[in-house]
Formats: C-alpha cells, sequence, structure tokens
C-alpha cells in the first residue's frame, strides 16, 4: 500500500482551519506603534552627545522633592517615604553631598558626602554615622538607609562620558514602551547604545543608555556590575533648560539588588556655579552610633565615647 506524504496531509489540515472555528480566533493587538515625528541620529553622533553633555557640567546645585521606597521581593513588603525635601551639590570628577529633610518639620532625615571612593552617611532619627567604601555592600536589610551610596546617586546623576580608550559603545535600534494621552501602550523607536569596557585582558558589559527618538535624549541608563546584573536602571524626564544646559528636572534611580528606589524631582537646578570643598565635608556628630562597613558585624556599632582618638 502506498503511504500519503506528510506534506499533503498538513497542507490538507491547514487548509480545513478556517472552517472549523473552535480552533482559533481573532482578537485585536493591544499594542500600537507610536506616531510622534521620530529624529535621525548616528552612533558616533549618540557618543558625542553623550561627551558634550558630560564636558558641559563640572558642578551641580539643585533643590530637589524626593520620593524613595525600600522593599520588595526579598523583605517582603515596601514601605514608601513621600514628601522629602533635599539638597544636592555634585562636583566633578566624584563628589556628592546630599541633605534630605523630614515631612512638615524639616529636620534632617539624612545627610550623606562621598569623594567617589569613600562616604559617610548621617541619619539622625536612628543616631547613626556610617562610613565606609562606595563598594561595600550592606548585609542588613532591615536597615534600607545603610544600602544607599551617594557614588550611585552621583553616576545615575551625571551620566559619564564615554572613554575610547578603554571603552567601546554598539549601537542598537530596539523599542521603548509608553503611554498616549488615553493610557494605551504605544511603542516607539529607540537608539539603545551599549557601553563594553576593558577589565583585565578581556571585556564586560559596563552600561546601556537608551535615547528617545522624538529629542535624542537618554531616557534611561542601566549600570551593570562585573558580573552583568542590573546594579542601577536610572530614568530621565521632562528636560528642561537650565543656564543653557538641558537637563532633566525628574531622574528616577532603581537599585534593584538592594531593593530601594529614589525620585528626585527637582525644583531649582544650578549648573556650573562654585563649590568649595568644605561643602563635601561631613563632620562625625558627637554622640552618634558609628557604623564600620569594613568590620565584622559583631563590631560594627560603637558608641563615639568608647573609641580610641585616632578614629576621631
Amino acid at each position: 500500500m502506498r503511504l500519503k506524504s506528510p506534506f499533503l496531509s498538513l497542507t490538507l489540515f491547514l487548509a480545513l482551519l478556517p472552517t472549523t472555528g473552535c480552533l482559533f480566533r481573532t482578537r485585536p493587538v493591544e499594542d500600537r506603534y507610536s506616531k510622534s515625528p521620530l529624529q535621525e541620529s548616528t552612533q558616533q553622533g549618540l557618543i558625542d552627545a553623550i561627551n558634550q553633555q558630560a564636558e558641559a557640567i563640572s558642578t551641580l546645585k539643585a533643590t530637589v522633592d524626593i520620593d524613595s521606597s525600600a522593599g520588595g521581593m526579598k523583605k517582603g513588603h515596601v514601605t514608601d517615604y513621600k514628601e522629602i525635601r533635599g539638597y544636592v551639590l555634585a562636583k566633578k570628577p566624584d563628589e556628592l553631598h546630599m541633605i534630605g529633610l523630614m515631612p512638615f518639620v524639616r529636620t534632617t532625615a539624612f545627610d550623606m558626602v562621598s569623594d567617589g571612593r569613600d562616604f559617610k552617611l548621617w541619619i539622625p532619627p536612628k543616631n547613626k554615622f556610617v562610613v565606609g567604601e562606595n563598594q561595600v555592600a550592606t548585609t542588613n536589610p532591615d536597615q534600607p538607609m545603610e544600602s544607599i551610596r551617594p557614588q550611585n546617586i552621583y553616576e545615575a546623576l551625571l551620566i559619564r562620558r564615554i572613554d575610547p580608550s578603554n571603552e567601546i559603545a554598539v549601537l542598537e535600534n530596539g523599542y521603548e514602551t509608553m503611554h498616549d494621552a488615553k493610557g494605551h501602550r504605544v511603542l516607539q523607536e529607540d537608539y539603545e547604545l551599549t557601553v563594553i569596557k576593558k577589565s583585565g585582558e578581556g571585556w564586560i558589559l559596563e552600561r546601556k543608555i537608551i535615547f528617545g527618538r522624538t529629542d535624542l535624549k537618554p531616557h534611561q541608563q542601566f549600570i551593570y556590575t562585573d558580573d552583568g546584573k542590573v546594579a542601577t536602571d536610572a530614568r530621565y524626564a521632562e528636560y528642561k533648560d537650565y543656564n543653557g544646559v538641558s537637563f532633566p528636572s525628574r531622574i528616577e534611580i532603581f537599585r534593584p539588588q538592594e531593593e530601594y528606589d529614589i525620585t528626585l524631582n527637582i525644583l531649582k537646578l544650578d549648573i556650573n556655579v562654585p563649590l568649595r570643598d568644605d561643602q563635601f565635608v561631613l563632620e562625625q556628630p558627637a554622640g552618634a552610633q558609628v557604623v564600620h562597613l569594613e568590620r565584622p558585624q559583631s563590631t560594627l556599632v560603637v558608641p563615639l565615647e568608647k573609641q580610641r582618638p585616632d578614629h576621631q
């Protein structure tokens, strides 16, 4: 007996599909493409835009409203902190000073400084003064404030230039999901600049900068750990002109590993104003409990009066 061709059987099956309504259904596509006019650029054009922006800003002085939250799946719940007034000072190459005030009473919620390598964090409500290196991780998820590193905020606030001597930038054409005036999701083409840096004898993924096609401005920046995990997810919106420099007036900083996020809504911004060295100094308050992150957990908290003079 001659066997039927499997291809003939498949053809007959596909031909019968439209006549059997129980096998399929048609539904509308939820996503739609944006109809906004798009601008064009090149890989080198986007690199030049990042570097020109980085070189245009040497100092930054801002008054901000801060919204933040701490917690997530690891902790099992999320705590929101709203309506914190803050002040931010930043100076190239790596210095940052940021102060947050409690709602209504305007007492200090936190005060932190960094020189790029080391940082100090004063938390008056807990009477804690945290000192250590920016790279030292905090292992206590119940103390989210101690997870904040000024350097992470600095890197999200001021996008670093792309250095051709030890970095390679690769361009990808992608899509970002947005919402129209009615709340419908729309897809809009974007440019994605992936930055790879030299590390030892090899190369590692360092960051990815996503540009909107309607304005060719950075809308998002991913900063990665050396093993390729997302360390920071920073989002930029509502660009305004400040002293001739276009800068986002809303910056959202997500830290998925530590499970906290900070949103800075800029109320006032001065760019390239003189800043003194003493504006980036934070003295240890008398009577504070000192947390040394580089020490074993059992000796982290040390009352000021019990410390040796060389710790003052």
